[in-house]
């Protein structure tokens, strides 16, 4: 009997008759490499976010923190964050996804472990900065990245996988934080939190190795024959490359790679406007109450409030679970309008109700979480799909500029707005950023589920 050779799992099964195009091929090994590259810079990034919520509260005695630093401190890494996004985005669009993608986990290694010496608010808020515009430009270059080389029919649940290892990361820095809270026997706790951001910088920058250029973005820079050599190397010879049209500026010639201003020409604008307002009104809320969740539930009356910020983080990695399995079966503008909505009505009793079971605010406060997660999946989905090719980092940039915008100002005025007018006139407020969010999106957010990314 004659014994059978298995296919290879990066092709489809008959490859010597049919040809098939870069974003229709299944998913496989080369994608699950990309996949894990991408997600391990994910985590990295919610770690090292998610690490400063923790330490600020173990570190306010050492430092000599009152309420103006911890915002600036909660907030210095969004800060950085939205520089680093907003002007990688236009590079990487001009030299490539790869460089910035292979080379910036070292330094952010190198810049959590600086934080182990430091011995003054400044020197971290300086340290704190700086991360955040490595972060930046990793979000800009890894989302980017990734979506090129994913599958269309799997694009979906592929970013989705960095949604939950970003959440993965942030859960983890908190429980990492919080063992080191309760067994750390010398000074300054703190300083191992924040330097163990180290380690799985350092693990990801090994994952990287190996991850190509996207041939979207060199078949655009005229190099489509070696786009071809690289993914016939990497997936298969069967596979034939896409041709994506380069968008149009008002006067009707090819826009600029790489321009920020090319964002608001008028065939860009309202989506650029859209990727903004959806990011910005995601953001503010889901950072601001992660980054203090056991300071906002002391405050709601919650006795143990690091166990409630624990479960609070841990609903934050199941919210984002649930959100992969469900993005590729709502269209996106239902996944929208309704993760919005129903954040917002499970925030409202916290704002405008007075003395509720403890009990009922815990569970209120993990179904928040477990929403506003679910929802971050469209972060790393929808405003990818918003741009062409030849602006693709420059949108993605811009977009996560603007939540970072709105991040860094709700963590500043988060603790500012609690200590001076109350908790629910805080949460009153993150109420109404949700509600814009969903009516925004009601009315001009475009649909994109099936799209094919050359076809905006």
């Amino acid at each position: 009997m004659r014994k059978s050779t298995p296919p290879d799992v990066r092709a489809p099964r008959d490859t010597a008759s049919a040809t098939v195009e870069l974003e229709d091929v299944p998913f496989g090994r080369f994608h699950l490499h990309v996949a894990v590259a991408g997600s391990g810079g994910q985590f990295s990034d919610g770690y090292i976010l998610g690490i400063i919520g923790i330490a600020l509260t173990s570190a306010t005695d050492d430092l000599a923190l009152n309420a103006v630093w911890l915002g600036l401190l909660g907030a210095a890494s969004l800060a950085g964050l939205f520089f680093g996004s907003l002007f990688s985005g236009a590079l990487i669009d001009r030299i490539g996804r790869h460089p910035i993608f292979a080379f910036d986990m070292p330094l952010l290694a190198a810049l959590s472990l600086a934080q182990f010496w430091t011995a003054a608010a400044w020197q971290l808020l300086l340290l704190r900065l700086l991360l955040g515009l490595v972060l930046g430009a990793d979000y800009a270059a890894s989302k980017t990245l990734v979506s090129e080389l994913a599958p269309r029919k799997s694009r979906g649940r592929m970013m989705s996988v960095l949604a939950i290892a970003w959440a993965a990361g942030y859960t983890i820095a908190y429980l990492v934080g919080y063992l080191i809270a309760q067994t750390a026997s010398g000074d300054r706790p703190w300083t191992w939190m924040l330097a163990s951001s180290a380690v799985p910088a350092l693990l990801v920058a090994a994952a990287r190795l190996g991850v190509p250029e996207s041939p979207r973005w060199l078949i655009a820079k005229g190099r489509a024959q070696e786009a071809a050599a690289m993914i016939a190397a990497k997936i298969g010879p069967h596979v034939t490359l896409p041709t994506a049209p380069a968008p149009a500026t008002s006067s009707g010639a090819p826009a600029e790679s790489g321009s920020l201003r090319a964002l608001f020409a008028p065939a860009l604008r309202s989506r650029t406007v859209i990727a903004c307002v959806f990011y910005l009104c995601h953001i503010m809320p889901y950072f601001a109450l992660s980054t203090f969740s056991p300071r906002i539930l002391a405050s709601l009356g919650v006795h143990n409030a690091y166990f409630g910020g624990a479960v609070y983080n841990l609903l934050l990695l199941v919210g984002a679970v649930v959100g992969m399995s469900v993005i590729d079966r709502l269209t996106r503008r239902r996944f929208l309008v309704g993760s919005f909505a129903v954040a917002a009505v499970l925030l409202l009793p916290l704002g405008i109700l007075h003395d509720l079971p403890i009990t009922l605010v815990i569970v209120l406060f993990a179904a928040l979480a477990f929403a506003l997660s679910a929802a971050d999946t469209l972060a790393f989905v929808y405003p990818q799909e918003l741009f062409p090719t030849r602006m693709r980092a420059t949108g993605v940039g811009a977009a996560v500029a603007a939540s970072r915008i709105g991040a860094s100002i709700s963590t500043f005025l988060l603790p500012v707005v609690v200590e001076s007018f109350g908790i629910r006139t805080a949460m009153t407020g993150l109420v109404l950023v949700l509600a814009a969010g969903a009516l925004a999106c009601y009315r001009y957010a475009p649909e994109t589920s099936g799209l094919k990314l050359g076809s905006q």
